[in-house]
C-alpha cells in the first residue's frame, strides 16, 4: 500500500470519527432515569435517548416527554410531560387536570394526584410539566414553568436496558382536543 493512499484512509477515518462524535454531542444525548416521577412509562435504571433538535423547526407539543435543566438549579436535569403550552390555562381538583378548560383523559397515569383548585396560566415561552407519577412527581405544580430555553430536547427512546426498548408515547389523542390558548 502506498503511503498516499495509508494517510488518505487515517484522514478518511479520523473524519468519519469527527462526525460520529459531532453527531453524538450535538444531535442526541442519553438520560439516566432516577426516580420515579415518571413511573409507569419510566423506570429508575432506564436510559433514554434524548433527540436535542427536535425543537430546532418546531415547537415542543403538549405530550411530549422532555429533559430539562431545573429552573431552580440548572446544573440539574429533569424529565418530565409537557402538559401546558405558553398561553394555556391549567386547571386542577384532587385527581384531575384541565387545559384551557378541557378535561385531560390520562390514561399514562396510575394515580391522579393535585393539590385542590390550583391555577396557572403559563407565561410566553415557558412550559408547564407534570411527573406521570402524579403523587412522586416534583414538577410545576411545585415550582413553576420550564423556560424554552432550558429543554435540552425530546425524549424518544428507551434504549436501556436492552429488555425494555420501546419508543416513548407522547398521547397524542389524549391532547388533540385541546383547544389553543385564548389570546
Amino acid at each position: 500500500m502506498k503511503r498516499s493512499q495509508l494517510a488518505r484512509e487515517i484522514v478518511e477515518i479520523l473524519a468519519l470519527t469527527l462526525l460520529i462524535f459531532l453527531i453524538v454531542r450535538f444531535v442526541v444525548q442519553s438520560y439516566h432515569i432516577d426516580g420515579q416521577s415518571m413511573e409507569p412509562g419510566l423506570y429508575t435504571g432506564q436510559f433514554v435517548m434524548v433527540n436535542k433538535t427536535a425543537y430546532l423547526f418546531s415547537p415542543p407539543e403538549r405530550g411530549d416527554v422532555i429533559v430539562f435543566r431545573y429552573p431552580h438549579d440548572t446544573k440539574v436535569d429533569y424529565i418530565k410531560r409537557i402538559i401546558g403550552l405558553p398561553g394555556d390555562t391549567i386547571d386542577t381538583d384532587y385527581k384531575n387536570v384541565y387545559v384551557n378548560g378541557k378535561l385531560l383523559n390520562e390514561s399514562y397515569v396510575n394515580i391522579p394526584y393535585n393539590r385542590s383548585g390550583e391555577h396557572w396560566v403559563v407565561p410566553a415561552n415557558q412550559y408547564f410539566v407534570m411527573g406521570d407519577n402524579r403523587p412522586a412527581s416534583d414538577d410545576s405544580r411545585s415550582w413553576g414553568f420550564v423556560p424554552k430555553d432550558y429543554i435540552i430536547g425530546k425524549a424518544a427512546i428507551v434504549f436501556w436496558p436492552l429488555n425494555t426498548i420501546h419508543f416513548i408515547d407522547t398521547y397524542y389523542d389524549t391532547y388533540k382536543d385541546i383547544p389553543n390558548p385564548k389570546k
